[in-house]
């Protein structure tokens, strides 16, 4: 067998040995399972179906960040959130324009 060949590397423990398979395996958490011992087969259940996933640009998407260092001058404004003195009265004057 091929070193590069995926083979179910799921513990037979009646056999005391590996299952082997190498048709249909996929990588799961636990590791390379086959058809016959993908987790949702161990407990009984249907495999889920398969969905479109994340988009594509959903860890690329820039954040507004004009937006948040509003919001973070507000809270600092309000006194929620502790700054230094200047830091307080250039806060105040920020929100003050907006």
């Amino acid at each position: 067998m091929d070193e590069s060949t995926p083979e179910c590397r799921h513990w037979l423990g009646d056999e005391r040995a590996y299952c082997r398979a190498v048709v249909g395996v996929r990588r799961y958490l636990p590791g390379l399972r086959c058809p016959l011992h993908t987790p949702s087969a161990l407990v009984g259940r249907p495999e889920p179906r398969t969905g479109p996933g994340w988009p594509a640009g959903a860890w690329t998407t820039p954040s507004p960040q004009s937006a948040s260092a509003l919001f973070d001058a507000r809270a600092v404004a309000s006194g929620k959130r502790r700054a230094a003195a200047h830091t307080y009265r250039a806060a105040q004057r920020a929100v003050a324009r907006h």
